[in-house]
């Protein structure tokens, strides 16, 4: 806010001065304002080298990404490496691990070296070597078209070929391979070259731009064509046409062969390059190598990779931090000696003072003084207030709104709270240790971040409570967000909000490994949102009726861990808290499983804290069809003993992989009834025939006998009859200990199958599950668990 007001008063003080004084409007150039910083240095001071690397080496600066030394961490990689020899001018720079170079010049684009490079043919000695090759095609470096192939000699073809590298795709080129020749002849056998080539006994091929690899050789005509051969010898370099010249030819022919020493002088101009991309696919790596206030320029000849240049206006090592800095033209006095300079970034512009007009330029007649009249500076006076006042009025404007703003925002809020159940939840608690001093309090912006604004995309699941969003906190935290449904009906609303601070309440006395984690809530939006734990592997009701995975099967040793762990959750809720908690809502819907498939109990908005000496709850029949207590349906009354017969069906879906209400086609006699279908099956000893296939086919058959008797005391239709929730977790956790001791020590043959209830022996005491069997059937069997979900902790 400050700025925008400092920036508007500004805006709005020049306009009233421009508005009272049209000469001035007309004649003041005001630059743009920007957060730049301008610098004023010499050459000395702008960035060259990395730290500590040395800058110059003999009169020569090796800016970056060159650097001075072997492996000395001051260029950009290996091939940049200039090797600096004092003894020695120009220094070296090393290429490659075979060629030395001799460096003489480095610029935003090209390098220069020195080498004889050449081919020689000499007809009267040994002395000859015909062939001359250069390859870069292995590194940042191409030749330059600024070179030349010159062959120098009577009655000599030059054979010139080579190729080019050519830029295809990322990481990806291509070779233009060419071919090339020229003769040089000699008229009445002198050699006679005045100074220019092509010409007598000279002959030159262009290079082509980007040329990575150039191989030459020098072949003799026949004799017919050496009768009056004048020059023992020919010879073929590449070189920059500028950087020589044939006054001295002749001299080249002078023993020894001094054309070595001729050829110091040849220089070889060389493009470099960063990388292998253009710039339009090198901007979006991580290795982008131009810094600020620079231009990415593509390398030529369609080569691949970039070179960085400095932006106008702007100086210094585009390739090292901080980048590119502005120049301050402003010092070399741009302007007319009467004008007024004003440096920006990248830029410059003159004006000129206070009561005289021009346009304070060097090349224009300067500024000169303009008598301002005693009614404009009246005008001028009237314009300052006016828009200072209107500047003010301005301000308190955008302040009171803000104001408003603000004190509009907290009465929303404290209505949402108010809304969603805050007062009630607040005097659920004591002041001291109040649920929401325990509970973290969300805002609605971070929850809105968190989901991207509650994205369809991040839906993990809907009921009809409301859905579940998958979100991540600005700690890197997932987290699973509950967003109750939003309802006209007053009543529902209500009901909704009740059962949210139900949930509240309950989460906060909870700590127990296989029960959800309630993170914290947000009671500032429409409808109350709650923030748990994310559990990423969905829900049991999922892995037992809909994913059917043959690589990786559900297993009974799996099944089995996961209803001991849920019966020791709920044993817990009846028995070890300080008041017991019936969930009322025991489902394998609202049995979700984490990365290493333990088991968490979720959905606590129906369930109910009851007095240590009351037995049972009087309220409307709640709950899910299938799982609901036929007694609790019949007398309105929840007892401890509900939870048991819910969870003894979640145990025979468990081992049956049927669920609560059967299609029409699996069911019997009309029934549609799980419960019914398994009790009869117990009954006629027939129990193999409702079992799911990975249960009877692959795991310990003592260990689904014993829960199958568990889950039908369980299902007893008298409550009284069925076992309390501690002594379930008890006996399923001895069963998990059994089943895995007897796997520890014997396994089922392969071909062996699950026999007949019928041929089974089952004990008539509800304490023993021992069985024996009428068929050559081991008493032992091979568990087939994965070991990660039976030692989970």
């Amino acid at each position: 806010m400050p700025t925008l007001l400092h920036s508007s008063l500004i805006h709005l003080f020049v306009y009233c001065l421009l508005s009272a004084q049209p000469s001035l409007q007309q004649n003041i150039n005001i630059p743009t304002l920007s957060n730049s910083t301008f610098i004023s240095r010499n050459d000395d001071d702008i960035i060259v080298t990395k730290p500590g690397c040395p800058r110059k080496c003999g009169n020569l600066t090796v800016p970056y990404p060159f650097g001075i030394g072997i492996a000395s961490n001051c260029s950009m990689n290996p091939w940049f490496d200039v090797y600096c020899d004092s003894s020695v001018d120009p220094p070296y720079m090393l290429l490659s691990t075979r060629d030395d170079y001799r460096l003489v010049d480095i610029s935003d684009s090209q390098i220069r070296i020195k080498n004889p490079f050449f081919a020689s043919r000499c007809y009267s000695s040994n002395i000859s070597s015909l062939n001359l090759t250069l390859d870069f095609s292995a590194t940042p470096y191409s030749l330059s078209d600024s070179n030349t192939l010159t062959q120098v000699g009577c009655s000599d073809l030059a054979v010139f070929e080579g190729f080019s590298m050519q830029y295809a795709a990322p990481n990806m080129t291509g070779q233009n391979n060419f071919a090339t020749g020229c003769v040089s002849f000699c008229s009445n056998g002198d050699l006679s070259l005045n100074g220019s080539c092509p010409g007598n006994g000279c002959c030159q091929i262009p290079v082509p731009k980007g040329t990575v690899f150039v191989n030459s050789s020098i072949t003799g005509l026949e004799d017919r064509w050496r009768d009056q051969l004048a020059k023992p010898c020919s010879y073929s370099f590449i070189g920059e046409r500028e950087s020589f010249s044939f006054k001295a030819v002749s001299d080249l022919y002078q023993p020894p062969m001094t054309i070595v020493d001729w050829l110091q002088g040849v220089t070889v101009a060389l493009d470099w390059r960063i990388g292998a991309e253009n710039c339009s696919r090198a901007r979006s790596s991580p290795d982008f190598s131009c810094q600020k206030n620079s231009d990415c320029i593509d390398a030529d000849a369609g080569v691949g990779g970039y070179r960085c240049a400095c932006l106008k206006g702007y100086q210094g090592n585009p390739y090292l931090p901080p980048g590119c800095l502005d120049i301050d033209e402003c010092k070399s006095n741009p302007c007319h000696a009467t004008g007024i300079c004003i440096n920006s970034p990248g830029d410059y512009a003159c004006g000129c003072p206070e009561g005289y007009d021009g346009d304070g330029r060097r090349n224009s007649s300067g500024c000169f003084l303009v008598p301002m009249p005693s009614s404009k500076l009246s005008k001028l006076s009237i314009g300052l207030i006016s828009g200072m006042g209107f500047v003010t009025l301005f301000c308190i404007s955008i302040l009171l709104a803000k104001f408003v703003r603000k004190r509009e925002n907290n009465k929303q809020k404290h209505k949402f709270f108010k809304q969603n159940g805050g007062l009630l939840l607040q005097r659920q608690t004591s002041v001291k240790e109040g649920i929401l001093g325990k509970t973290r309090i969300f805002t609605a912006k971070e929850l809105d971040k968190a989901t991207d604004k509650f994205n369809e995309s991040r839906i993990l699941g809907q009921g009809g409570q409301g859905t579940v969003y998958k979100g991540m906190l600005s700690d890197g935290q997932i987290v699973a967000i509950k967003k109750s449904q939003l309802v006209v009906d007053e009543h529902k609303t209500k009901h909704i909000v009740e059962q949210f601070i139900n949930e509240v309440v309950i989460l906060s006395q909870i700590n127990h490994r296989n029960v959800v984690k309630l993170l914290g809530c947000c009671l500032e939006t429409k409808v109350p949102l709650l923030v748990y734990e994310f559990v990423p592997n969905g829900t049991l009701f999922h892995h037992i009726h809909e994913d059917k995975n043959t690589e990786f099967p559900f297993s009974w040793n799996m099944r089995l861990k996961i209803a001991a762990d849920v019966a020791g959750a709920f044993a817990y809720l009846h028995s070890a808290t300080s008041l017991p908690i019936f969930h009322r809502d025991i489902k394998s819907s609202n049995i979700l499983l984490d990365e290493k498939y333990v088991a968490k109990v979720s959905d606590f908005g129906t369930s109910k804290s009851v007095a240590v000496d009351q037995t049972h709850l009087t309220t409307n029949v709640n709950g899910t069809f299938g799982y609901i207590d036929p007694e609790y349906f019949r007398s309105s009354q929840f007892t401890e003993k509900s939870d048991v017969y819910s969870f003894g069906v979640v145990l025979v879906e468990l081992f049956t992989g049927l669920k609560p209400i059967l299609p029409s086609t699996q069911s019997e006699d009309d029934s549609r009834s799980l419960v019914s279908r398994f009790l009869s099956s117990m009954d006629e000893n027939n129990l193999d025939s409702i079992l799911d296939n990975q249960v009877s086919a692959r795991d310990e058959k003592e260990g689904v006998v014993a829960v199958a008797r568990l889950a039908q005391r369980c299902l007893d239709l008298n409550g009284k009859n069925r076992p309390y929730m501690k002594e379930v977790a008890m006996e399923l956790e001895s069963v998990r200990i059994a089943q895995m001791g007897s796997a520890a020590h014997k396994k089922l043959p392969e071909d062996s199958s699950f026999p007949k209830l019928g041929s089974m022996i089952l004990s008539t005491d509800d304490n023993n599950y021992s069985w024996t069997t009428t068929s050559d059937f081991p008493t032992h069997s091979s568990s087939d668990a994965f070991p990660i979900m039976l030692d989970t902790p």
